[in-house]
C-alpha cells in the first residue's frame, strides 16, 4: 500500500464519519462501526478480517477504559450525592474566587495527572468540574478545558507519568532533566491550552446539547451538611497515591519482596480504582446516614448515562485497531520517515503522524521513539530530554477522532462533533505546537 492511498484512506475516513454524524445525523457508534469496516476492506483486508479487527480492537479497548469509566463514575456518583463535590468546589471557589476557578482545576489536574493515565484523572475530576462550574455559574468549558489540558500535559511530557517513561527508556534520557524540563515546558503550555484558550473557547462555543451525565452529577441545591474536606480529598485521591505508589515500589522495595508485590496489586490500575469506589461507600455513603439500598441505588443507576459513551470509547479503539491491522498507520509512518529533518522535528512528526493513524497517545510515543532512538545514538548535539518531550507533544497532535478519548471528552461535555474539533482537538494541538516551539527554543541553549 503506498503512503499516499493510506493517507488519502484516512482523510477520507474522517470526513466520511463528520459528515455522516453532523449532516445525516446517524448514531456515532454505527457510523464508527461502517467507517472503521469500510476503510479495512479499502486497505485490502477481507470482510471477516475488517470485523475481526474492529472487534478486537473494541474489546482491547473496553477491556480497560469500560473498568475505569464505569468505577469512576460509581465513584463521582457518591462524590456528588454525598456533597463532597460540593464541599470540594465551595473550597476550590472560597480560595480563588470565580475568576481564577480555571486556573485552580489547571493546578489540579497538573496534580492529579502525574501518576495516572489521562482517561482515569478524568473520571475522578470531571464530577468535580461539573459541581464547581455549577456553583460558581461558570461556562462548563472553561473549568473542563484547562482540567482536561493539565491532564493532557502531564501523560505526553512529565515523567514518572507511564507514556513518557517508554521514551525516556528509548532515547536513554535522565529522568530527572526530564521532569525539570518537562514541567519548564508543560506549565506554560498547560497555561495557554488551558485557562487561556479555555476563556476564549467559552465564550465562543456555546453548549446546545443536553447533558444527563451532568444532571446526574449536580443537584439544584448542594447538601445541607457536607462531609469534611479532609476525607473527601482522600477518598478521590487514593487511587491516585495508590498508583504512584505501585510505579515507585520498585525504587522503595526489594524486587520480589511481599511488600514490592502488595505495592504492584494495589498500585494495579483497576484495583486502586475499586478500592477507593469500596471505601466511598462507607466515607461517602454509610457514615453520611446513607443505607446500604440507597448506596447500591447510586452505584446502579449512574451507569445508565454511560452506555453510549462506553460504546463510542470501544468503537473509536476498534477504528484506530483497523488502522493498525490494516497497514494505514505503518504506510504514514513510513512517509513521515521520508522526510529528512532535524531529530527534534522529525521525532514530534512522526508521534504526530501515528497519533493521527492510530489515535493512542502512548502507542504513538512508543512507536516513535523506539523508531528515532537508534537514529539518537549516532546523533551530537541532540538533547535526550529534549527528545522526549518533543516526541510526547507530538504524541497528543490534534485530538483525532481514531482517539477513543476524543469522544470521551464529547460525550462527557455534551459537545458536538464540530463543537469538539474546535475545543478539544484544538487544546491538544496547541499543547503538541506549543510543546515543540518550546522544546526547539530550549535546544538553542542546551
Amino acid at each position: 500500500m503506498s503512503s499516499l492511498f493510506a493517507f488519502m484512506l484516512v482523510a477520507l475516513a474522517i470526513v466520511a464519519i463528520i459528515l455522516m454524524i453532523t449532516c445525516l445525523r446517524l448514531n456515532p457508534f454505527i457510523v464508527l462501526m461502517m467507517v472503521s469496516i469500510i476503510t479495512a476492506l479499502g486497505a485490502g483486508m477481507s470482510a471477516e478480517q475488517a470485523v475481526g479487527a474492529f472487534e478486537a480492537g473494541a474489546g482491547h479497548v473496553l477491556g480497560h477504559v469500560g473498568i475505569v469509566i464505569a468505577l469512576g463514575t460509581m465513584l463521582g456518583k457518591m462524590l456528588t450525592e454525598s456533597g463532597g463535590a460540593d464541599q470540594i468546589a465551595l473550597t476550590v471557589s472560597a480560595w480563588t474566587g470565580r475568576r481564577y476557578a480555571d486556573w485552580a482545576m489547571m493546578v489540579i489536574g497538573l496534580l492529579v495527572g502525574l501518576p495516572v493515565f489521562f482517561e482515569i484523572g478524568f473520571v475522578l475530576l470531571i464530577p468535580i468540574a461539573f459541581v464547581l462550574a455549577a456553583r460558581t455559574n461558570t461556562p462548563l468549558l472553561r473549568i473542563a478545558l484547562p482540567m482536561c489540558a493539565a491532564l493532557s500535559v502531564t501523560h505526553a511530557l512529565i515523567p514518572p507519568h507511564p507514556a513518557a517513561l517508554l521514551a525516556v527508556d528509548a532515547y536513554q534520557a535522565n529522568i530527572g532533566k526530564c521532569i525539570l524540563l518537562g514541567l519548564l515546558v508543560g506549565v506554560p503550555v498547560s497555561i495557554v491550552a488551558g485557562p487561556v484558550f479555555g476563556r476564549f473557547a467559552a465564550r465562543h462555543v456555546q453548549l446546545t446539547e443536553d447533558n444527563p451525565l451532568a444532571a446526574q452529577f449536580v443537584s439544584k441545591e448542594p447538601p445541607a451538611h457536607l462531609p469534611g474536606f479532609g476525607v473527601t480529598v482522600l477518598t478521590i485521591l487514593l487511587p491516585v497515591l495508590l498508583m504512584l505508589g505501585g510505579s515507585m515500589a520498585d525504587s522503595m522495595t526489594l524486587a520480589g519482596s511481599g511488600l514490592n508485590t502488595f505495592l504492584h496489586c494495589v498500585g494495579n490500575t483497576d484495583i486502586a480504582l475499586i478500592l477507593a469506589t469500596l471505601l466511598s461507600f462507607y466515607t461517602l455513603g454509610l457514615a453520611r446516614g446513607f443505607t446500604r439500598e440507597t448506596v447500591l441505588q447510586f452505584s446502579t443507576e449512574c451507569l445508565g448515562p454511560t452506555a453510549l459513551i462506553m460504546l463510542l470509547v470501544g468503537a473509536g479503539g476498534g477504528f484506530s485497531h483497523v488502522l493498525v491491522q490494516s497497514g494505514v498507520s505503518h504506510a504514514i509512518t513510513n512517509m513521515a520517515l521520508g522526510v529528512h529533518m532535524p531529530l527534534l522535528l522529525l521525532a514530534w512528526l512522526l508521534a504526530a503522524v501515528v497519533r493521527v493513524a492510530c489515535g493512542s497517545a502512548t502507542v504513538s510515543m512508543a512507536t516513535s521513539s523506539g523508531i528515532v532512538g537508534p537514529i539518537l545514538l549516532h546523533a551530537h548535539n541532540v538533547s535526550p530530554e529534549l527528545m522526549v518531550i518533543a516526541t510526547g507533544a507530538g504524541s497528543v497532535a490534534f485530538g483525532p477522532m481514531s482517539d477513543a478519548g476524543f469522544w470521551q471528552i464529547k460525550e462527557y461535555l455534551g459537545l458536538t462533533v464540530p463543537q469538539a474539533l474546535k475545543t478539544w482537538s484544538v487544546v491538544e494541538t496547541l499543547i503538541a505546537v506549543l510543546g515543540l516551539v518550546l522544546c526547539l527554543c530550549l535546544s538553542l541553549v542546551i
